[in-house]
């Protein structure tokens, strides 16, 4: 991992471990933000002045959003380019975890109050702290509260929970299965094949361990592999999860048609609303990367019928909606939504429709709060390289994007790694080294037009006119509206490519 580019903070959330089979972490919430002043703050200089004041507004976020209602169902844990689901039931009729003993339902976690149901788990360990798959689910529980909270110091309490679960019965899949989401969740897409395939070889059904399979093989780059192990899910436990899965791979080669009837054949056989709420904005985002704004908003709509709390499709949402034209709308959407979900990419989105507008200081505020996630999620052990570059590059540290792209480009090559290590050599005016790297990005057929306008610009830079008006009007004719200023730019550079001819 590149080295970061100012100290991490301390774990804003320490939390007392319990020792062996004594009450699990008490509070429904487990251990909250920091207050300000606390260990976040400890040592800062004034040249630290900026980074401590997004780390308050950050905490200050967190803390609003744990009063928020309506979390989403335990389904997915999102990663880079995709999610790790948590799966569904084999009927695809409702979401369900890794089973526990029958005095805690799993299903009063997939209920919508998670909280509650993390309460309810943890006074369960209380007084049966020998129950194995009780710590599993506790575990899967505060992964996808990071998830839906945005909140990464809840790692360090999901692998202590997977931790106690294995003491109890080793090798145990459902404690495998939520180590390998664990790990994708965290970027470490390598430990999350190995557990995947640990978790298989006690039970080639884990629906869990399969899904994750799938996704650690997506983003390492592995796409022929991923493929087969999509088939493979699909053969074993056929459902919404790897429905989805076998939709992004295909997405992934192109294959555009076969995603959406996929995606579309799994919508119609889902009833619970959290599947609904998943599936439907997983069609609005495969509308939304070929341009189809309409049908892209009609499908986020319903997701939000379904759920109206649902993050995701509050996001999809405010994209389309700004590249419907509608900025005010999505400047609103995206504000609720990293209100609740403080994530790199929805505060960068937001950042650059405040920046579109004029209002730079506005702007600014977003980017920094991008600086102070990456701090907390690397303080909490997941690899924010990705987002590190992605954000950096535009909107940051450009030396610091170049490191962490290629740090990133070591651990995996997928065509997300390739765009994100040929953009950040770009903007660092190495572009005859950028070119190999923008060309691996759009090998496959994956229809993204951030993806086309990267590389049309760096075939601008090296002297490729005729390459870069192609693929800037490809870019600019597949989503026009691809993002609030890479759009604005692509119109410009192409305009005055035009203008040379």
């Amino acid at each position: 991992m590149a080295p970061p580019t100012h100290d991490s903070p301390q774990d804003p959330t320490p939390e007392r471990d319990p020792g062996p089979d004594t009450a699990a972490p008490s509070g429904g919430d487990g251990a909250g933000p920091p207050e300000d002043g606390t260990a976040a703050d400890a040592g800062a200089g004034p040249q630290d002045g900026g980074r401590v004041a997004a780390l308050r507004r950050f905490a200050a976020a967190r803390r609003r959003a744990l009063h928020l209602t309506g979390c989403a169902a335990l389904l997915a844990v999102a990663v880079t380019g995709g999610s790790v689901a948590l799966g569904a039931g084999g009927d695809g009729t409702s979401p369900r975890v890794a089973p526990a003993s029958a005095a805690v339902s799993p299903g009063l976690l997939a209920s919508g109050d998670l909280d509650a149901g993390i309460t309810a788990l943890q006074s369960h360990l209380r007084s049966q702290p020998r129950d194995f798959g009780g710590w599993a689910t506790l575990g899967l529980a505060y992964v996808e509260q990071a998830r839906t909270k945005g909140d990464p110091s809840r790692y360090p309490q999901a692998e202590r929970a997977f931790e106690r679960s294995l003491a109890l019965a080793p090798g145990n899949d459902q404690a495998l299965a939520g180590r390998a989401a664990l790990a994708a969740a965290r970027h470490d897409f390598e430990g999350a094949l190995a557990n995947a395939d640990r978790a298989l070889k006690e039970n080639p059904y884990s629906e869990r361990a399969l899904c994750v399979r799938v996704d650690a093989l997506v983003e390492l780059g592995r796409y022929r592999d991923a493929a087969e192990a999509a088939d493979t899910a699909d053969d074993r436990r056929p459902g919404i999860p790897v429905f989805t899965r076998y939709a992004y791979v295909h997405e992934l080669r192109g294959d555009v048609r076969t995603a959406r009837r996929v995606l579309e054949q799994a919508l119609s056989s889902a009833s619970a609303p959290g599947d609904i709420a998943y599936v439907a904005t997983q069609l609005g985002q495969l509308a939304w990367n070929q341009g189809e704004y309409g049908t892209a908003l009609t499908h986020y709509a319903r997701a939000l019928a379904a759920d109206e709390d649902y993050v995701p499709a509050l996001e999809g949402r405010a994209r389309a909606q700004a590249a419907n034209g509608d900025r005010a709308g999505a400047i609103a959407g995206l504000k609720d939504v990293v209100a609740r979900f403080p994530l790199p990419g929805p505060l960068v989105a937001l950042g650059e429709l405040y920046e579109a507008a004029g209002d730079r200081a506005a702007a600014a505020d977003q980017y920094a709060l991008v600086d102070a996630w990456t701090s907390l999620a690397r303080a909490n052990g997941v690899d924010a390289d990705l987002d590190t570059a992605l954000a950096a590059a535009d909107h940051g540290d450009r030396a610091a994007a170049l490191r962490a792209a290629r740090a990133e480009w070591d651990r995996r090559r997928t065509v997300h790694t390739a765009d994100a290590l040929a953009w950040a050599l770009h903007v660092n005016g190495k572009d005859d080294e950028a070119l190999p790297y923008a060309r691996r990005a759009t090998a496959t057929g994956y229809r993204n037009a951030v993806f086309l306008y990267h590389r049309g610009i760096i075939e601008r830079a090296t002297g490729r006119a005729d390459d870069a008006r192609t693929r800037l009007r490809a870019a600019l004719k597949l989503n026009p509206g691809f993002a609030p200023l890479g759009a604005r730019d692509a119109r410009a550079a192409l305009k005055a490519l035009e203008a040379d001819q």
